[in-house]
């Protein structure tokens, strides 16, 4: 410390010039970090934000590109790709948990929020990432996983060493009950519980089982609403919040364009933790609605008893959260995509922000669990999301969920389903969000035995509930060995449509389903109406054929989406519209259907898409 420096002196000015003039020297030979490089602008010319137009593309990262054949992908494979997402018309990536994990939920039991699980990579390869992802006109949303961590996260470890821990109110701990004597005996909810102790309250995990592990450590019980390695924060105190907050404001200054929230509708639990009412004759489905093969009513696939789980999720307190969350977000541009499974519209409606804004697209699963091909149907979704009051996002299928190749598809799916999909999906009033492989038809790859299962709910549940390891089997790119994902093992099998279905031989072929997507999304960029158009249902009766018009500033386009395997004629009736007998039909995209079109008399065969521009 410089004590004697007298009054005007010019020593420490010149010191300070010359520091000043070394940094900027030494700033214009090391290339910016991810997070000083120009972002890219928030909103479009016309002042809408940048998500409304984007096509979303999920990617599981250990599926996606294998850079060093160890058999799981990684961010290097996912750069190396990003020329095939531009070509397919990508906007934006979404990347499920590439945080450090020990994987029991495959990264979705984090570790550590603010850095790189090392079989991924490093922050280094998350920065050239993101980087190359500007050039390309990509941007990277990553996954955060707010309602839990690992068990082995530090957090955990400190909260589950005493209940003194200054950690211990991070999560949720509570005395178990003691065994009903007036009762028959019940069967240990947890081998380690002394007595015969039953947990705090009937909640069952997803994963099946009771929702709470008896600690002989502190002799407590913590609570989980998914595996047992997965505890839930306790987001009810202040530390909690503000610790996730900062790890947000993290990836938000390293470039992240937005966060897709991992089961946020289960941020809170009811403080007295009331018992769930129970759900008694409900019996499990398949994907297609079928009643499952020795369900048993009332019960889940591990047997445990069905609630309705109503006091530990959907809880009002969510919203407090989520609105903080987006002042957040709103700092940087960036997007919120929240997993909002919710049970009607009214509920879906809450989570774009009523009083405040929260989440801008929280994903409509009403309309993702539609599991059959139904105009009706699709047609009565559709108008409830539309009522909704914030701006749609579409999906099919994801990693939780059955591809849509094998949900609408049946048996024995064709391309021309997975058109009608793609038709769908890239033409409705909203977001998209496509599921890696969704554009080339993969498949489902289920396991055929309970050794072959890695999904932890798979193991736990088989046979009733095989896990969900069918649809996120490695990325399709060649016909070659391994489909082209890695030369070494790969994770999980190849599905099985590989040597036709895959982004090397369906780029040769015209007729394929990449590039029947490829062309979708080009319409869709260049044309304004599909993207900010309104939505009008047409000939809202017929079982068959959905149809609507997308109208922008004078321009509208019309649909018809025949969802029959039979042909089909159809007139629609466009007067009520402003269109008279003479409209004329401009094709722009069709597939199984004839271009020369008019509304009077549209015919579609099996599973057709008609998209043209109407003329008066």
């Amino acid at each position: 410390m410089m004590t004697s420096q007298k009054k005007g002196s010019s020593v420490r000015p010149r010191l300070r010039w010359e520091k000043l003039l070394a940094t900027l020297a030494l700033a214009l030979l090391l290339p910016a970090p991810a997070a000083a490089q120009k972002k890219p602008a928030a909103l479009d010319r016309e002042g809408h934000p940048w998500w409304r137009h984007a096509v979303f593309y999920e990617i599981y990262p250990r599926s996606f590109a294998d850079s060093n054949n160890d058999g799981i992908g990684d961010l290097k494979g996912i750069t190396s790709h990003l020329n095939y997402l531009k070509s397919l018309g990508v906007d934006a990536i979404w990347i499920t948990p590439c945080f450090p994990s020990p994987q029991v939920d495959f990264g979705y039991d984090v570790s550590n929020y603010t850095d790189i699980e090392p079989m991924y990579g490093t922050l280094a390869d998350f920065d050239g990432m993101v980087a190359r992802g500007r050039k390309d006109h990509i941007r990277v949303v990553l996954d955060f996983v707010m309602n839990h961590t690992s068990d082995r996260h530090p957090w955990f470890l400190q909260s589950k060493s005493s209940r003194s821990s200054e950690y211990r109110d991070w999560y949720i701990w509570r005395d178990g009950k003691p065994p009903d004597v007036s009762q028959p005996p019940m069967p240990p909810l947890d081998p380690n519980a002394p007595g015969g102790e039953q947990p705090p309250n009937n909640w069952t995990s997803i994963f099946g089982g009771t929702a709470w592990k008896y600690d002989p450590t502190t002799q407590q019980w913590y609570y989980h609403f998914f595996d047992p390695a997965q505890p839930d924060l306790n987001w009810r105190n202040p530390k909690v919040h503000d610790a996730m907050f900062r790890a947000a404001r993290f990836w938000f200054e390293r470039g992240v364009a937005g966060f897709r929230l991992d089961a946020v509708d289960t941020l809170f639990e009811d403080p007295d933790l009331r018992d769930n009412p129970p759900l008694p004759n409900v019996i499990l489905r398949d994907a297609a609605g079928n009643p499952l093969p020795n369900a048993v009513p009332g019960k889940d696939a591990y047997g445990m008893p069905l609630q309705r789980r109503i006091y530990n999720d959907n809880l009002p307190e969510n919203h407090v959260v989520l609105q903080q969350l987006r002042q957040l977000a709103d700092q940087y541009g960036a997007v919120l995509i929240g997993e909002t499974w919710t049970e009607n519209i009214a509920q879906l409606r809450e989570y774009y922000g009523e009083s405040k804004a929260e989440i801008q697209l929280p994903m409509d699963f009403l309309f993702a669990n539609v599991n059959r091909l139904s105009a009706p149907e699709f047609r009565r979704q559709v108008a409830l999301v539309e009522s909704a009051g914030g701006w749609p996002v579409y999906l099919f299928s994801n990693h939780d969920i059955t591809r849509a190749y094998n949900r609408y598809g049946g048996p024995h799916p064709t391309d021309q389903v997975a058109k009608l999909l793609a038709g769908l999906l890239l033409t409705l009033r909203g977001t998209p969000i496509l599921y890696y492989g969704e554009e080339l038809g993969m498949e489902n790859r289920d396991p055929v035995s309970r050794e072959e299962v890695q999904d932890p709910i798979g193991v736990r549940g088989w046979p009733l509930e095989k896990g969900r390891d069918g649809e996120r089997t490695p990325m399709q790119w060649t016909s070659g060995p391994n489909a082209g994902f890695t030369s070494g093992k790969p994770w999980l099998p190849i599905a099985a449509n590989y040597q036709t279905h895959n982004v090397e031989s369906e780029s040769r072929d015209p007729n394929s389903v990449l590039n029947f997507y490829r062309a979708a999304i080009r319409l869709r960029h260049r044309n304004m109406a599909l993207v900010e158009g309104n939505y009008v249902a047409l000939n809202e009766r017929d079982p068959n054929v959905m149809a609507y018009l997308r109208q922008y500033r004078g321009h509208a386009l019309l649909v018809a989406l025949n969802m029959s395997p039979q042909a089909q004629t159809v007139s629609l009736d466009l007067s009520g519209q402003g269109y008279g007998v003479k409209a004329r039909l401009h094709a722009l995209l069709t597939s199984n259907a004839a271009r020369d079109q008019k509304p009077a008399s549209m015919k579609l065969e099996p599973y057709g898409v008609f998209i043209g521009e109407l003329k008066k």
